[in-house]
């Protein structure tokens, strides 16, 4: 997905970044960052915000949606097989509070929260999950603009 023009306007983002295998996760926070500058976005109109876990993003992405200060807010994370709760289990809450925090909030959501099957902590894996990163913060904030862009365009229409 590319978009053509840069953006216009003001915005306020989220960034909300699981801190588990952060050294993996914080590939999509800067592809994000990178591509916010890159399509014109100050870096001033994004606040980043660190948590333990996965598990803990979709409440804080329902508060920093409610508070009105936020146009979108974008959620990064790896879930991988084993600890305490099996990855599935995991994912599919997030995902599923993420969508709920959307709907019920009205402030767009977005997901880099990534669940590779078997990862492990080998060399080949590290490398093409922080890449895979990059590319994935990339298309969060792609995705952030265009649907920013077509909400405001949506609520000129309705109101």
């Amino acid at each position: 997905m590319t978009t053509t023009a840069k953006f216009s306007g003001n915005i306020r983002v989220a960034f909300v970044q699981a801190t588990w295998h952060a050294d993996i996760v914080n590939q999509a926070r800067d592809g994000f960052l990178a591509e916010m500058t890159r399509q014109g976005v100050a870096r001033e109109s994004i606040s980043v915000i660190e948590l333990p876990g996965a598990f803990e993003i979709p409440l804080h992405a329902k508060k920093l949606a409610q508070s009105g200060k936020f146009d979108a807010i974008v959620a990064a994370g790896l879930v991988v097989d084993g600890g305490i709760y099996r990855h599935d289990f995991v994912a599919t809450a997030v995902i599923q509070g993420l969508m709920s925090v959307q709907l019920e909030t009205g402030v767009p959501v977005f997901s880099a929260v990534l669940t590779p099957h078997h990862f492990h902590a080998g060399a080949e894996h590290q490398q093409f999950f922080s890449d895979h990163f990059v590319h994935k913060g990339a298309e969060a904030a792609q995705a952030c603009l265009r649907t920013v862009t077509s909400l405001r365009q949506l609520n000129a229409l309705t109101q």
